[in-house]
């Protein structure tokens, strides 16, 4: 079982599917969808105005503000923000007064399954506009590509590998590799995995076609270690717990990359939770990931429900449209708490791990690391557009000011995988965009405080999304 699960986790889609994808020319990013609500005729320009436009600039450090700002909207793009002074309102555009609200980019789940339009709708409730979108294994489901209305999908695709008859990884030839990755991007691929039996010479020739084609990449390492990821380029590592494996003993590092899913991961896991967090390799560690230029998405939300303080997501009004049945591991609707113990679960935690995860993960975060928010759904309980917010909160829980977590969630993406119109509320960008009630900087949960979502120019009935 836990090999089969390594397989499903990390395989490349069959070639027969890419074949396919090829001649039919579908796109695996997927733009969003024909939407419904306010949505202005067509060709006409849309302001908002009167808003304080938050900025997130330079991951998240800057802080010019503009109060009484004006965003102009035309078509799927922003053309125009900034003061109410400096800005002049077009003729015939359709004014909507913002005064007194915060206007931010649309979020993006950097790491995230969408499994049915209920899915895609919870994500929009909760304001997530685009996801790196992940699926197929078995705690997540195929992911869905049709929802209408629904979040960009930026689809995160596996590289450099197969299975072998004896169900053992086969590293592709670099030849074999560049084909795929040609394939990919020619098909509309905006991500690639580089998985745990991707060597480094081969990791750094991903990370040069990459980039060569405008692909971003994400790493979960084995045989290549994360200081030969940041060497190599790989642009964001994902998962505090397994990107920590780096200050595991050499014995333990070579026995997870060989099984990352067997029982070695247990031990690993159980060295996690007894170091000692002024450890010098680990501060050593830091130091490192704070001084490249890769970031890293912790997934903290995969471990809150077993935080004893966690909260119970189904009482999110967008819990209302989603099924327990659908979601791996989820927590009971009545008590919040998770039925099932992940001791008892593949990829378990053990007791305490949670908490010293976090721990664990400030360090990184003092030493001054870079940041992208993903949530893990639907894994260990995490669920469409709620967990991201979870994941936001446990970012200001160790120590993120509540302005760098909402870049982690918005500007850094453009920034870290080098998507030019994707996470500013600026001119020429995505016209993805949230007005809030409540201002964020002063209190990260004020991100749920949504008045409106605008998706690609056009904004969404907000309530009319919480029927499935």
């Amino acid at each position: 079982m836990q090999r089969l699960e390594s397989r499903m986790k990390m395989s490349p889609p069959p070639a027969r599917i890419l074949l396919t994808a090829l001649l039919l020319g579908l796109e695996f990013f997927q733009p969003p969808r024909a939407l419904h609500g306010e949505s202005p005729p067509e060709g006409q320009t849309v302001v908002l105005a009167g808003g304080t436009i938050i900025d997130v600039s330079n991951f998240g450090r800057s802080a010019d503000d503009i109060r009484d700002g004006l965003v102009v909207i035309r078509g799927s793009r922003i053309a125009a923000a900034g003061s109410r002074n400096a800005i002049r309102v077009p003729e015939g555009a359709r004014i909507v007064d913002v005064r007194g609200k915060y206007v931010v980019p649309g979020l993006t789940d950097g790491f995230a399954a969408l499994g049915s339009q209920a899915w895609a709708n919870a994500y929009l409730y909760m304001g997530v506009t685009s996801i790196v979108g992940v699926g197929g294994d078995p705690r997540r489901p195929p992911l869905f590509l049709d929802a209408s209305p629904g979040p960009r999908i930026y689809r995160l695709e596996d590289v450099g590998f197969e299975w072998d008859k004896d169900d053992r990884p086969r590293e592709f030839s670099e030849v074999e590799t560049a084909r795929q990755i040609d394939a990919l991007a020619r098909t509309g691929a905006k991500v690639l995995w580089i998985s745990y039996p991707i060597t480094p010479e081969l990791a750094r020739k991903i990370v040069r076609q990459a980039k060569r084609l405008g692909l971003a990449t994400i790493g979960e390492l084995g045989v290549t270690s994360y200081r030969e990821g940041v060497e190599a380029g790989i642009d964001a590592f994902v998962h505090t717990s397994r990107y920590s494996l780096e200050i595991a003993p050499p014995e333990m590092h070579r026995a997870v990359a060989d099984s990352p899913f067997g029982p070695s991961r247990i031990e690993f896991y159980n060295f996690l939770n007894r170091l000692d967090l002024e450890d010098s390799k680990l501060m050593r560690y830091a130091a490192f990931l704070a001084a490249s230029r890769t970031a890293l998405i912790p997934t903290l939300s995969l471990e809150y429900l077993d935080l004893p303080e966690h909260e119970n997501p189904w009482k999110e009004p967008a819990a209302a449209i989603l099924d327990p049945k659908d979601i791996h591991l989820p927590a009971n609707r009545r008590t919040g708490n998770r039925e099932v113990q992940t001791e008892e679960a593949a990829d378990a935690f053990p007791p305490g791990f949670p908490r010293h995860l976090l721990r664990i993960e400030e360090q990184y975060r003092r030493a001054g690391a870079k940041y992208l928010t993903g949530s893990g759904t639907s894994a260990f309980g995490t669920m469409p557009g709620i967990s991201l917010h979870t994941e936001l909160q446990l970012l200001t829980r160790i120590g993120l000011p509540s302005r760098q977590a909402l870049a982690a969630s918005t500007s850094n993406f453009g920034e870290i995988f080098r998507w030019a119109k994707v996470g500013q509320v600026k001119a020429g960008y995505n016209a993805d965009v949230l007005v809030l009630d409540a201002n964020p900087l002063e209190d990260i949960r004020n991100l749920k405080k949504i008045r409106m979502v605008i998706l690609d120019g056009r904004i969404l009935d907000r309530e009319g999304l919480l029927t499935r």
